[in-house]
This record gives structure tokens, sequence and C-alpha cells, in this order.
């Protein structure tokens, strides 16, 4: 399978990889992706077919990136309900879901909800394309500015179908299943306008086209992240707090998550 026939956007030098059956599932790039080429191919993704990834560690080794066990042992994302998926999360880091749990001291890296599940945060108003032009500019952003990452391109219609598509286990440490942490990614794609920008061997990239713009709403989306990926909280940076956490989230168009 070769991507470029389906493309009008010119590919660098890459390499296809497949599953030892011979299944294709990531293209990847031989060299650092380009300024103004993953905005180009996301912008197609609609038609071709194919979902443009940021990705991270091939320099390493891409058997540590890629996992196609991964694709072949999770579940659908339809056999998933994201808000039940936080609420039981949340429920086991804070010790609330344990027996004979009660209630009164509420966790200080978790407060002001303590051990109380606040509930998912409503979804927001978007301008059409918002979304694919928040996407876009804080792509071109990391390309330009960030750190040298190779351009990937996997058979997928959302990004959340992205992560189970190519192989990609980053959370394994905590479910060995993918698409439960990409029925949230899902979820979240409806109700924020976050997109799929990238990923890494450990990490998680999107973009959002409606960040929190204050603090409450930042705290309510902070649980939803802590729940998701709560190393953000127990060794992200100093204080290790939801709230110190959640000031960080204010106005911020791009979440980084990453497991330990």
């Amino acid at each position: 399978m070769n991507p470029q026939a389906s493309l009008s956007v010119p590919l660098p030098a890459g390499r296809m990889f497949s599953s030892p059956e011979g299944e294709p599932f990531l293209w990847v790039s031989e060299e650092p992706v380009a300024v103004g080429l993953w905005s180009r191919l996301f912008a197609e993704s609609p038609r071709s077919g194919w979902w443009p990834l940021l990705v991270e560690g091939f320099d390493r080794d891409p058997d540590l990136l890629l996992e196609t066990s991964a694709i072949e042992r999770s579940t659908a994302l339809t056999d998933h309900d994201p808000a039940g998926l936080l609420a039981a999360w949340w429920g086991e880091y804070t010790g609330s879901s344990e027996p004979g749990a009660e209630e009164p001291d509420p966790h200080p890296e978790t407060a002001p909800f303590g051990r109380t599940w606040p509930g998912t945060v409503p979804a927001a108003s978007l301008a059409e394309g918002a979304a694919e032009a928040t996407a876009s500019e804080c792509a071109e952003l990391l390309v330009e500015h960030g750190r040298p990452q190779r351009l990937g391109l996997v058979r997928a219609s959302s990004g959340a179908q992205a992560l189970l598509s190519c192989g990609w286990s980053g959370p394994v440490n905590y479910d060995n299943d993918t698409a439960v942490f990409a029925a949230v990614v899902a979820d979240w794609e409806r109700r924020f306008g976050a997109r799929l920008l990238g990923l890494g061997f450990d990490t998680l990239l999107l973009s959002v086209a409606s960040a929190p713009t204050d603090i409450d709403r930042a705290l309510r989306v902070a649980a939803e992240h802590f729940a998701f990926c709560p190393d953000l909280v127990w060794q992200g940076s100093s204080p290790h707090t939801l709230r110190g956490y959640a000031e960080r989230l204010v106005d911020r168009p791009v979440w980084n998550f990453w497991w330990d």
C-alpha cells in the first residue's frame, strides 16, 4: 500500500511498516517532517483516508513505539462509554472505588474535588472548521519550533481511530487495550474540538480548539486529564496538584500526555 497514490502532496522518502502477516499499518518518513507538510496532508485527510502524525521515537527503535499485537488485542471504540471510563479511573486513582471508602478528607492533590468525581465537562460550541484550523496551526508551530519529529501516515478517518490502527500502546502500564483511551479521545474530539497531532513511545499530543479560558473550567478539564493520565499530576511539574496542573491548561491549545 503506497500512500502517495492517494495524495496530491508529494511525500519525502519513507518506509511502510507492516505486521508479521504483511498487513501495512503505518508509513513513516526517513527524515524530520518539513514545515507546511503536516497541515497540507491533514487538509487532504478526509479525501485521502490517511491521517498525518508527528512521530517521536523512531530514531531509538520502531519496535518500542509500535506493537502490532496492540492492534489485534484492541476492542472497538464503540464498545466503551467514555464518561464511564473516566469516572471509573478517577475512582481507582483517588481510592473512592475501594470497598468501604468514605468521603471525609479530600485528597490534597485532587482538591477541590477530593474523591468526588465532578463529571465530564459540557461540550463547547465551536465554529465550523475551528478544530481543523487549530490543529494545523499547532502542528506547524511544533514542527517549526519544537524538537524534530518524523511524519507518520496511518489509514484512519479520525485521530481516535488512528491510535488503534497504528499499533500504539503508550498507556500499556495502565491498560493494554488502546481502545479505552481512544474512546476518550473520540469524545474529546466531539466536546472540545480535539485533534490528534502526534505520538511517541508513551506520549500523546492533541490540539484543542476549545481550551478552558478560566480556572473553574480548567479544573474540570484537569480532572478528566487526571483520570485519563494520572502521571500528569503525580509526576508532572510541581506542584503535584490538580489545581497546579489546571492553571497550566488555561488558554492552552495543546494537550500533552505521557505515561510512566
